[in-house]
């Protein structure tokens, strides 16, 4: 018997207990799910930072810490967590930040916002470009940030992105370091945040970084709320360096009523809803790494504690 702890809300849990047990099941494992186990008969922990659990200290059989969140800013930091760690790598999720970005990246690209805002009688034509003649950036190409990048090449976008680290993606120009960077944003049109939050993920758009962008460039954030310096992007918003930013994740949420974005002419605000776990894809995913860990085999999507993912 393989014990599973599900630590996190009890709304979880009625969402994803009975997509669960049916998942062990189609994969033959003899598995007791709980909301409650003594903490040393515990195999693998299904985990939101939201859970009551904190401490994981008690869990010394526990082989694998099995999170429900894509982000997991909110774990790496909790100094009692030995055990591996597998962030949420949920086709679900993914699929839904691509219709996300593809979306809002089309919303700007063919003027939608400006239509809209002139239903008052009088015929205005104004052609878009073509997609080959609009550069999109992506900085960020993990899991989200490279399906979103293919994605928009496939639509015709020149793509480009950036990582950390060295990336090799068909169709996407690739940069990496701080030149790379700065050869990125200055071509682009419109920019997706798709980075982790980690230390040195912080601020990455700030007053310095946006200046580089091309005037009239416009922002999508679905990645992370501290990627952005707010007061820069707010004062490159009022001098018209930044077109329009459409933002789904912020430093404090829910966004309190009196932010400055809320009111802002050129802010458009959605309520984190880009990528959102579905539970039937992401049980799949996490019975997976379990039925691979019972049968010797590594696990999927381990967290890398230096990086912080």
């Amino acid at each position: 018997m393989i014990n599973v702890l599900f630590a996190a809300s009890d709304e979880a849990w009625q969402e994803y207990h009975d997509v669960l047990e049916k998942a062990f099941a189609a994969q033959n494992l003899n598995v007791h799910l709980s909301q409650q186990h003594a903490a040393d008969q515990v195999d693998y922990i299904v985990y939101a930072p939201s859970s009551r659990l904190q401490d994981f200290t008690p869990y010394t059989k526990c082989k694998a810490v099995l999170s429900l969140w894509a982000g997991v800013e909110k774990i790496v930091v909790n100094e009692t967590l030995t055990q591996p760690l597998c962030r949420m790598v949920d086709p679900g999720l993914t699929q839904s930040m691509v219709e996300w970005v593809s979306g809002h990246v089309l919303r700007y690209h063919l003027g939608i916002d400006e239509n809209l805002a002139h239903q008052d009688g009088t015929w205005r034509p104004s052609i878009p470009p073509l997609a080959k003649d609009r550069h999109v950036t992506v900085l960020g190409l993990g899991a989200l940030g490279a399906a979103c990048a293919s994605m928009l090449a496939q639509i015709g976008f020149q793509v480009s992105g950036w990582s950390r680290n060295p990336k090799n993606i068909p169709d996407i120009d690739c940069f990496n370091g701080k030149d790379g960077l700065d050869a990125a944003l200055k071509t682009a049109e419109i920019l997706v945040l798709l980075l982790p939050d980690t230390p040195g993920t912080t601020n990455t758009l700030n007053a310095e970084t946006l200046a580089k962008l091309p005037r009239g460039a416009r922002v999508l954030n679905p990645g992370r709320g501290p990627l952005i310096e707010d007061e820069a992007l707010l004062a490159a918003l009022d001098s018209g360096h930044i077109a329009h930013a459409t933002l789904d994740v912020f430093r404090t949420e829910p966004l309190t009523k009196g932010h400055a974005y809320w009111r802002h002419p050129n802010v458009t605000v959605t309520p984190h809803i880009a990528a959102a776990t579905r539970a039937e894809t992401a049980a799949n995913v996490i019975v997976d790494n379990i039925h691979r860990c019972e049968n010797g085999q590594p696990l999927r999507h381990l967290v890398n504690r230096n990086t912080g993912y």
